[in-house]
């Protein structure tokens, strides 16, 4: 099974991108500013680290021993993984962190802290989610599995006219499906799509690294508090569980919201492979904004309620999403292109749970 890129066309006509590049770079040049982190991105890694590790310290070193404390560490530090996630980890992989690429790299790899993978989360995230926003069969975000309905092109069995209801339910396993099984079946089926080439590794030494990857997160993360916390081994699988559930749950729905909305589009390629929309145009009616006046809600997710910025402009640090947000804004209703955005989270959740269920109802969502 190798892999076939799509191409896009260009049959509106229109360079909104090139007059976009245009102004983000005077933006850039007029405030004199770079596009990628300054020192309010340390700050955000120290704290989201710090949030994510200082708990699990207090308590391996045995400074914390009440079983109700430690559950509430769990938790937080269940917070602090999506925080790592969304602030840190996600602006290095698309190399947006820093100018300098040794630290992109670095920072990239704690992903593997959190129990995911830096690898397979660049192909399936940068390459194909990225590059093939919605597309069925080639965004793997929009495919996981049969018990879930995330596209209109999927087939529709029964069940899925209760998605809306136990979505929730397999939303809190998303980060535990990398530390289990999900890592190592992308890992094959990339290496037979042939996606692996591109990260100039081969499929051995990603094996390799994979497999104690993940000895070291159990070790870290599960062996470890087993045997030193002062709490019945079972009480810490359950808080560790738990833990997972929480950035599980934040994270399903923050990158949900971005793009199985009402709003969005599921374009398919012709027989030749060719999307008839160029990528920009593809990538404002495929992606959707939330929440543009909440601050802290931005800080903690990494900008990416500016998904429609992240998706134009991954290379440039979510720091700066919420500045140049009005420059596209202002040029998509130049160009009459729709530019979506929920006013709020609530709203944004609202609306994903009513796209859920209309793909759960009808195989023809035109129809609903």
């Amino acid at each position: 099974m190798s892999f076939k890129a799509l191409k896009f066309t260009n049959n509106r006509n229109t360079d909104i991108m090139g007059t976009l590049r245009i102004r983000i770079k005077e933006y850039f040049d007029s405030k004199k500013i770079a596009r990628y982190g300054d020192s309010t991105m340390v700050r955000k890694t120290v704290i989201m680290l710090s949030m994510y590790l200082v708990p699990y310290i207090l308590m391996i070193s045995g400074l914390v021993t009440g079983t109700w404390i430690i559950f509430g560490l769990w938790i937080l530090m269940g917070f602090g993984m999506a925080g790592v996630g969304f602030s840190v980890m996600h602006d290095a992989n698309h190399g947006s962190y820093s100018k300098n690429e040794k630290v992109n790299k670095y920072l990239g790899y704690l992903i593997n802290l959190i129990g995911g993978s830096s690898v397979n989360w660049k192909i399936q995230h940068n390459v194909l989610h990225h590059s093939f926003t919605n597309i069925e069969g080639y965004d793997e975000d929009i495919s996981i599995g049969k018990l879930m309905r995330f596209s209109p092109h999927q087939k529709r069995y029964w069940i899925h006219r209760l998605q809306h209801y136990y979505a929730w339910f397999f939303y809190c396993f998303l980060t535990m499906n990398w530390i289990t099984s999900k890592d190592f079946l992308q890992l094959f089926r990339y290496n037979k799509m042939g996606l692996i080439k591109g990260q100039n590794r081969s499929f051995g030494s990603l094996l390799t690294e994979l497999v104690f990857s993940k000895i070291l997160y159990l070790t870290l993360f599960i062996v470890l508090p087993v045997i030193l916390l002062p709490i019945p081994w079972w009480q810490t699988l359950v808080f560790f569980f738990v833990m997972h559930a929480v950035a599980s749950l934040i994270i399903s729905l923050i990158f949900q919201c971005a793009h199985v909305m009402p709003t969005s589009d599921y374009p398919l390629p012709d027989d030749a492979g060719t999307i008839e929309n160029n990528f920009t145009l593809h990538q404002l009616l495929t992606t959707a904004n939330f929440s543009p006046k909440s601050r802290l809600f931005s800080w903690f997710i990494g900008g990416l309620n500016y998904q429609i910025e992240h998706h134009l402009f991954p290379n440039i640090c979510h720091i700066h999403y919420g500045k140049i947000s009005s420059i596209v804004k202002k040029t998509a209703d130049e160009f009459g292109i729709p530019y979506n955005v929920h006013s709020n989270f609530y709203k944004a959740v609202k609306n994903h749970i009513i796209m859920l269920r209309d793909l759960g109802r009808y195989d023809d969502l035109s129809k609903c």
